[in-house]
């Protein structure tokens, strides 16, 4: 039997030690199980590999490679861990276990794939069948270079029990797990599908999904009052959390001439977990590259998705927009490193220069500004005085705690990559113990700072002494360092988010001086102008543009979405936005990202029917995602049927629990959902604490608080005190510029409808209507001075 994909063999290979099998014969019965299941669970047959035979298998005598070319062409590879399974000298692990990961680096779906809810899971399906020990999941991480997330069939007791588990057990109360076999079972079966399901929705052409399955939104002709949306709390978080940017639609057709992409340095000694020191040079030599005004230098977010390169420079090239490459490759043996760089312009391939460094480890500093210098010499950039001296500086004078840092740093961009907390408490861990061994080392205390942001941000905003401690790290950086980009970085966001906007954009500004290719302190500065009080779209607008130039990397369809976001829901282009929102798909194919976005265009012009059809499909996908709850909870209150809105209300609530996020905005939605439904006392409750929350935001001047005068003026609206409604309303209308959403809001939501035959209330929606026009006019003329009009 074939594999459900075409050019795969199985979709299934069991991995295991034979020692695992004898006695009771545990991994046979496991697979039979699983077959049982699998038959429940999918439509087609699904074929798995499983060699009970021990005489039968990939034997070390046989061409291994060829072999792979059958056996091991799977989908998803399920090892069996044992105590026994994590051993290099093993048959399993050697020709089975990392077989599989060498060949997946050239398969076209590679080890991990995006699953259709926006997660990313790896085709690695690890069973755990004992407590490993710390040694064993050291190795495994190490080879798969990710953190062990088994599927777990372990029974242990406080005994000391640690056994496989079985599938009718005589004392299952006894298991700490507090896990069931078939249960399970059904788990791996589940997990299974939805690996496959998402590889065969890759398998299908975005433009084809496009023009047949999701019919593109219709907009009717303008009005002269441009009907919009309303966002709830999910929507004000991501636009407080996000970075976000442009389309490669506004590229120019040719790369600026001083333009250049560092890319991943290759590591030349066999010693993988050495690999963080390649890449620490990496990160050196582009940072430094980016302090030279005269350069375009891609960030390495950007320039991450070709460690593993199968294009050709030219290709990278054109994807990245540059007209140079950098590639290196690195080693240190004892205190003796070479660094072999090779400078290429991408266009014809062609080598611009070349050299080999054989230093010190002591001289690594010096290296790294010296190879710097020397491509801005190759590329005629001018490099003045002042960023001469910034990039001559020495970091540390400690190599131990050099050594320290860069480990942290490379924990922290697994956290960034796939939010586990374990690899943020290791960053923790490395940045404080290099400022042991250096307690002037500025980018370790801006490491810990960024540790702290995201630790603390959400379960501290509301305190008196909220990132108190960001501050404290960011300055005592800065004391050592006063030419720190990330320093200022993280001082403009301190600042923004306590309310002080005066002093949140000089941070920013002083961040993209001392790095004009920051492309972090462009996005700042480009959503500092969508604020309420410095408002100016235009200039925002063109800060994102700039952030989007400086980075082409993985997170581009998110940018996207954010881009759809800026124009669509806040200046008010549905067509821009609805583009952006397609050419995201055309990248990722998420399925889900793509029906919100469009749900969101139909909301904006009050189709809210046409919405929840959308967003039915993105529950069909995934019942839990808490966007799609939150929306369909929405629509449903816009059209004050709160009878069907508190379903997802309740699962939306239940859903936050579990992520531990806060309500906000949502809150009074909430409580009128419950009191339309009778749940008066439940009611009271969300009103309650929406007063609280909006009025702490107010007293400790949060970067939530004109939000928190609008929920104010809708619960006061609700309760019948329209004159605190009011004075909590003209507040609202002291903002410079009415974004889209917020005028729909005030015009579309039923907590107003006591107001709403008011003149003052009228009057007020006229005052935000005419501030949200002349925005959306001034947006208009400088689309079509910039040409994309």
């Amino acid at each position: 039997m074939s594999s459900i994909i075409e050019g795969y063999n199985y979709d299934i290979f069991i991995s295991y030690r034979q020692k695992d099998n004898k006695g009771d014969k545990w991994v046979s019965k496991f697979v039979e199980a699983l077959k049982t299941e699998l038959e429940a669970t999918f439509k087609e047959d699904v074929s798995l590999y499983f060699d009970e035979n021990p005489h039968d298998r990939l034997q070390e005598t046989y061409d291994v490679d060829k072999s792979l070319e059958g056996k091991l062409k799977c989908l998803i590879f399920i090892p069996i861990l044992s105590q026994t399974y994590c051993d290099p000298n093993s048959y399993a692990w050697q020709h089975e276990f990392l077989a599989f990961l060498q060949s997946v680096k050239n398969d076209r779906f590679g080890k991990d794939v995006k699953l259709r809810s926006g997660n990313v899971s790896s085709r690695i399906l690890p069973i755990r069948i004992h407590d490993l020990e710390p040694e064993d999941v050291k190795l495994y991480e190490k080879e798969t270079g990710s953190v062990l997330r088994a599927m777990d069939f372990v029974f242990k007791t406080s005994a000391g029990v640690n056994r496989p588990l079985k599938a009718n057990e005589d004392h299952p109360q006894d298991n700490l797990n507090k896990t069931f076999y078939a249960d399970q079972i059904n788990k791996v079966a589940h997990a299974i599908k939805e690996i496959v399901t998402s590889i065969e929705h890759h398998e299908e052409k975005p433009e084809e999904i496009l023009r047949e399955v999701f019919k593109p939104v219709s907009v009717p002709k303008k009005s002269n009052k441009t009907k919009i949306i309303a966002v709830s709390i999910i929507g004000l978080v991501l636009i407080m959390l996000g970075t976000f940017f442009i389309p490669t639609l506004f590229k120019s057709g040719e790369p600026v001439k001083k333009s250049i992409a560092v890319l991943p340095f290759k590591l030349l000694s066999d010693e993988p977990d050495k690999q963080y020191l390649a890449d620490g040079m990496m990160d050196a030599i582009t940072l430094h590259l980016s302090k030279i005004k005269d350069l375009r230098v891609m960030s390495r977010t950007s320039v991450e998705q070709y460690r593993e390169r199968t294009k050709t420079t030219r290709s990278i090239g054109q994807e990245l927009d540059v007209e140079y490459l950098l590639e290196g490759s690195f080693q240190k043996f004892g205190d003796n490193v070479k660094l072999i760089v090779q400078l290429i312009k991408a266009r014809d391939e062609s080598h611009k220069w070349a050299n080999e460094y054989n230093r010190n480890w002591k001289d690594i500093f010096s290296v790294q500004s010296e190879v710097a210098q020397t491509i801005a010499g190759e590329l005629n950039a001018v490099i003045s005085p002042e960023e001469k001296q910034n990039i001559e500086k020495t970091p540390t004078t400690s190599l131990t705690a050099y050594n320290l840092f860069e480990r942290g740093r490379e924990e922290q961009w697994k956290y960034w990559d796939n939010r586990d907390r374990e690899t943020l408490e290791k960053a923790e861990d490395f940045f404080i113990e290099a400022l042991e061994y250096d307690p002037e080392y500025a980018l370790a205390y801006a490491g810990l700072a960024w540790v702290y942001t995201n630790k603390h941000f959400w379960n501290e905003f509301f305190s008196e002494n909220f990132m108190d401690s960001v501050l404290i790290l960011a300055n005592k950086a800065l004391s050592y360092d006063k030419q720190l980009s990330e320093a200022y970085l993280l001082r403009g966001s301190y600042y923004l988010n306590k309310g002080s906007n005066d002093k949140a954009i000089l941070e920013y500004e002083k961040a993209l001086t001392f790095n004009p290719n920051s492309w972090e302190a462009c996005n700042r500065l480009g959503w500092f102008h969508f604020g309420y009080e410095n408002t100016d779209f235009v200039k925002g607008l063109e800060y994102l543009h700039k952030a989007v130039s400086l980075n082409q990397g993985k997170e581009l369809p998110r940018l996207l979405r954010q881009l759809g976001e800026v124009y669509g829901w806040r200046a008010g282009f549905p067509e821009k936005a609805k583009h952006s929102l397609q050419e995201a798909f055309k990248l990722d194919g998420d399925t889900i990202a793509y029906l919100l976005g469009l749900s969101e265009g139909e909301r904006a012009l009050r189709n809210y029917e046409k919405s929840i059809e959308l967003l039915n499909k993105c529950y069909a996908i995934d019942s839990n995602r808490v966007e799609t709850l939150a929306w369909l909870a929405y629509d449903y209150y816009m059209l004050d049927r709160s009878s069907e809105s508190i379903k997802y209300v309740r699962k939306f609530q239940d859903n936050l629990k579990v992520l531990n996020w806060v309500y906000y905005s949502a809150m009074k939605r909430i409580g009128y959902v419950y009191r339309q439904n009778g749940f008066r006392e439940e009611a009271n409750h969300w009103f309650d604490e929406q007063r609280k929350i909006s009025e702490e935001s107010l007293k400790l001047g949060r970067l939530y608080s004109i939000d928190a005068n609008y929920d104010l003026a809708a619960v006061y609206s609700f309760m019948g005190e329209k004159e605190k409604a009011f004075e909590n309303l003209r507040k609202v209308t002291k903002i410079p510029v009415c974004p889209l959403w917020l005028l729909s809001a005030i015009k579309d939501e039923p907590l107003f409808n006591t107001l709403r035959k008011e003149s003052e209330f009228q009057k007020i929606v006229n005052e935000l209507e005419t501030k949200y026009q002349d925005e959306h006019e001034r947006v208009n003329k400088w689309m079509q001075d910039q040409g994309m009009k």
